[in-house]
């Protein structure tokens, strides 16, 4: 089941360091898979606040999600974003293509009317 990196990091001074982190990520990057989807658009929030900004990388698995981020090539780049950005990063899996919410919504009746 494909899974995302989620990054929802927060506005910085700019710093040598971040651009060398984002001409390196690539190369970290690809022995797994991983791919970005967002990087360095433009938010429009609609509800809520966001301030900063969202980075949402792909990959085939968690598996595949976990073994990039704790990969020796990573972690050795890590620092240049983390001293710099503040932010929190998140793993997710995705949703299966057959997913259908209002099967998840009678799963939901289902187990409150069970426990009432």
């Amino acid at each position: 089941m494909t899974a995302y990196v989620i990054g929802h990091l927060r506005p910085a001074a700019h710093h040598d360091d971040i651009v060398r982190y984002i001409e390196l990520i690539q190369d970290t990057l690809d022995p797994f898979d991983g791919r970005f989807l967002v990087h360095g658009a433009e938010v429009e929030v609609i509800e809520g606040a966001w301030p900063g900004g969202v980075v949402i990388i792909g990959f085939p698995d968690l598996a595949a999600a976990h073994d990039w981020y704790d990969s020796p090539a990573y972690q050795e780049i890590l620092p240049l974003r983390t001293d710099h950005i503040e932010g929190d990063v998140i793993f997710v899996e995705g949703v299966a293509p057959e997913y259908d919410a209002k099967r998840t919504a009678a799963h939901i009746k289902a187990q409150a009317q069970a426990s009432a």
